[in-house]
C-alpha cells in the first residue's frame, strides 16, 4: 500500500467521522531502534497510554524498557517482569480495583502478553503523518465515533458479529495495542482505571485497535457508511418528527 495514499486516507477517515484526534499508528520494534533524522521523541517516564495520548494529539513518539513508567504496562509488552504486587492481585486490590486479591490475581494470569526481552521500542504517530507502515491503528476518541468504525469492520466480514474481550483493565496496552497485534484481531474496549487516571481521555470516549492490514478494507466501508447511514443517523430526523408528534 502506497505511503501517499495511506496518509490521504487517514485524513479522510479523521474528516468523515469527524474525529477529535488523529487515528494512531503503532510499530513493534524487535530490533534496535533507528530514530533517523530524530523524528521521534523518546519517552522518559511515561505510561503507554501517555504515549497514546501525545500521539492521538499529532506527535511522533517512542517507547522503550528505560522510558515506560506503568508495571502492568512493561510486563505486557515484555520489558521488565510484572511486580509480585500487582501479580498477586494485592495491588488492585489496594487500588480499589478489585474487593478479592484473587479477582487481581486472575485478571493478570489472562492478560495478554509478549515474551520478555524480545521487544525493543515501541513507535506511536499519526496515521496522517505515516514515517513507515505501522502494525496497528488505534483509535481514542467519542464512542459515536468508533461504532461506526465498528461497523465498518462488521461490513468487511460479511456481517459477522464483532467480538471483543476486556478486563477492564490495560485498555489501550492490552486491549487497544496487543490484543490486536497476537491475535490478529479488531478490539474494543470501555477504558480502564489506568488510562482514565493518567490521561485527557474523556468521560465519553474508548479505545479501539486493529490490525493495521484491515484499515484499506475498514476505510472502505467507513467511506461507504459516510454516503447516507452517518449523515442519516447523526440529523436524528426520527427524534425530531417523535418531538413534532408529542407537543
Amino acid at each position: 500500500m502506497e505511503t501517499n495514499k495511506i496518509k490521504k486516507q487517514a485524513i479522510s477517515f479523521k474528516s468523515i467521522l469527524n474525529l477529535s484526534y488523529s487515528p494512531v499508528g503503532v510499530k513493534f520494534n524487535f530490533d534496535e531502534f533507528k530514530n533517523s533524522e530524530n523524528k521521534f521523541e523518546v519517552l522518559s517516564g511515561h505510561r503507554y497510554c501517555q504515549a497514546l495520548m501525545k500521539a492521538r494529539s499529532g506527535f511522533m513518539v517512542s517507547l522503550d524498557a528505560d522510558g515506560i513508567a506503568c508495571p502492568a504496562a512493561a510486563a505486557a509488552f515484555g520489558f521488565r517482569p510484572l511486580p509480585e504486587g500487582l501479580r498477586n492481585g494485592r495491588g488492585l486490590q489496594g487500588f480499589g480495583i478489585v474487593r478479592e486479591d484473587k479477582t487481581g490475581e486472575n485478571m493478570f494470569k489472562c492478560m495478554t502478553s509478549l515474551e520478555q526481552g524480545k521487544l525493543k521500542s515501541l513507535q506511536l504517530f499519526p496515521l496522517e503523518d505515516l514515517p513507515y507502515l505501522p502494525d496497528i491503528v488505534v483509535v481514542e476518541d467519542e464512542v459515536e465515533k468508533l461504532m461506526w468504525i465498528a461497523l465498518a469492520k462488521l461490513n468487511s466480514q460479511d456481517g459477522e458479529r464483532v467480538t471483543s474481550s476486556t478486563a477492564v483493565l490495560q485498555a489501550t496496552c492490552v486491549d487497544a495495542t496487543l490484543i490486536p497485534f497476537k491475535d490478529q484481531k479488531f478490539n474494543m474496549s470501555f477504558g480502564c482505571y489506568g488510562c482514565r487516571d493518567a490521561t485527557d481521555i474523556g468521560n465519553s470516549e474508548a479505545v479501539l485497535g486493529f490490525p493495521f492490514k484491515e484499515f484499506d478494507k475498514i476505510y472502505e466501508y467507513v467511506e461507504f457508511l459516510s454516503r447516507k447511514a452517518i449523515n442519516n443517523s447523526r440529523s436524528k430526523n426520527t427524534l425530531k418528527l417523535l418531538s413534532n408528534r408529542t407537543r
